[in-house]
């Protein structure tokens, strides 16, 4: 762990195994902390920013040093990725992408520090000036998940810092490996004593102290719904800022007038992307009813020959998922899925391969004759799980794709651009793509509706989650008011 610019083991001395889940081989211990380790992290994260100049730095200061952890990942780009693949699991392909989109995080909020130099508003007293300013939130703890470790990490903090907070980072403890990387290009980029902390362990006490300790002024968590709704409840009792990413179940609409090929292809991927462990996974298809045989026909086709295997190997295309309990939470589901009536139409069991015994690897799977009032329709499996639905109606599609609690992303493919406006207008998600499916980019804002979360990340927004706004008000010629003689 890293505290107050210090390399340090758990004070209990506790370690944890860090398995390859394409294997099950052990591929780093790291150490295994609870709420002292977490204090002692808070504890220098607060004195930092109360006691040092670091939240008063001139901000284009702050700026260059949040862009040169970006240049430093740039340059770490393939150790980075070999580290996330086997930590994860993915193709070291996508672990690849993963770190050019976290270096460009870093370089855009770290050119974004100096550009918010307040504004001044016509105030209507006389003699008076008025200007409304962005001062960093304090003291920030940041809860991250493990299926885009370092990706998630990065979203939260490279804002916290160009903004001029400081932060004490809890990664999942599965999946800590490529955290614990970029915290040495941090120390490497000069980012000062306590700014930036690092504190490894389970939730449960690690990250609940974060939570509920009144020294942290911001708690930001992407995770599961109830984990998020610990968080609300703990953070209420000193009032804290929150921000919660806490997944979705996204809908992926297709019109009969789409590209046939492109949106058959495009599904395979909103879905089965690393596994389906995405939290903006398109794993609902709706597809209109006319085409909906052909399509299923040729998804079905192409699903069947996803190559599973080592995320090392160029020919694999999906990777093995996290975990054993993992796995054994989507094969639950799954079993309800045919208990509740959806026709299994590929898929639905563990691979026969002997290569892939070793490894938490499920054959993609995808369900038909899905309705809305099923738990795996309405439920975020959060694996290798399709569900297809039919509509008749623009309109229809519009009311299947909201029934649900969560509100983070959705896709619609038409070549009627009229047709696609009115969907992406009454979409209550956060995120719309229209001919499209999965893609971001650190300028524009992510986050949901609904109990997908609250507070966005990325974009300008992202950097605002870490700023409050004050209100300063000067009389240029203040005199006596008379009111009490």
């Amino acid at each position: 762990m890293f505290i107050n610019g210090e390399w340090m083991n758990a004070q209990s001395g506790e370690t944890r195994d860090i398995v390859n889940p394409y294997n099950q081989t052990v591929i780093a211990t790291a150490a295994e902390g609870n709420e002292k380790d977490t204090r002692a992290a808070i504890q220098a994260a607060r004195l930092a920013f109360d006691e040092s100049s670091w939240s008063v730095l001139p901000a284009n200061e702050r700026g260059e040093l949040v862009y040169q952890i970006g240049t430093l990942i740039r340059r770490d780009l393939q150790k980075l990725a070999e580290l996330e693949t086997w930590d994860t699991g993915k193709t070291v392909q996508e672990s690849r992408d993963d770190m050019a989109d976290i270096a460009n995080v870093f370089l855009y909020f770290g050119g974004l520090a100096d550009k918010d130099g307040g504004d001044v508003i016509q105030s209507p007293m006389p003699a008076a000036e008025s200007k409304v300013v962005r001062e960093p939130v304090g003291v920030c703890g940041q809860i991250t998940p493990w299926n885009y470790p370092l990706l998630q990490a990065a979203w939260k903090i490279a804002p916290a810092l160009a903004a001029g907070n400081t932060i004490v980072v809890k990664p999942s403890e599965i999946t800590p490996l490529t955290t614990v990387k970029v915290f040495e290009l941090i120390e490497e980029a000069g980012i000062p004593k306590g700014v930036a902390n690092l504190v490894l362990g389970p939730g449960a006490s690690t990250g609940a102290e974060l939570s509920v300790n009144h020294d942290v002024d911001l708690i930001s968590f992407t995770g599961g719904i109830e984990t998020g709704k610990t968080i609300m409840r703990s953070a209420s009792h000193n009032v804290k800022n929150i921000a919660l990413e806490l997944g979705g179940k996204n809908p992926n609409i297709v019109f009969a007038d789409a590209d046939f090929t492109t949106a058959v292809d495009q599904a395979l991927n909103a879905v089965f992307f690393h596994a389906g462990q995405v939290c903006s996974a398109g794993a609902r298809l709706l597809v209109e009813e006319s085409i909906h045989d052909a399509f299923v026909e040729a998804l079905v086709e192409r699903t069947k020959r996803i190559k599973l295997g080592d995320g090392f190997d160029e020919n694999t295309q999906s990777g093995p998922m996290i975990s054993a309990e993992h796995r054994a939470k989507v094969e639950h589901y799954v079993e309800i899925g045919q208990k509740e009536g959806a026709v299994l139409a590929a898929g639905g069991q563990r691979p026969d391969d002997p290569e892939l015994q070793h490894g938490f690897f499920y054959l993609p799977t995808i369900f038909t004759n899905c309705t809305s009032d099923m738990r795996i329709v309405q439920e975020e499996v959060f694996g290798p799980v399709l569900t297809v639905e039919t509509f008749q109606s623009k309109e229809e599609a519009v009311k299947l794709a909201n029934d649900t609690i969560y509100g983070l992303a959705g896709g619609v493919w038409t070549q009627d651009l009229d047709k696609a406006e009115f969907v992406a207008a009454r979409l209550r998600m956060g995120t719309v793509w229209i001919n499209d499916f999965h893609p971001y980019f650190a300028q524009a804002p992510w986050g949901g509706y609904k109990q997908s979360g609250i507070g966005r990340e990325l974009g300008h927004e992202g950097i605002e989650e870490y700023t409050e706004v004050k209100h300063i008000y000067r009389n240029k010629q203040p005199e006596p008011i008379h009111w009490f003689q």
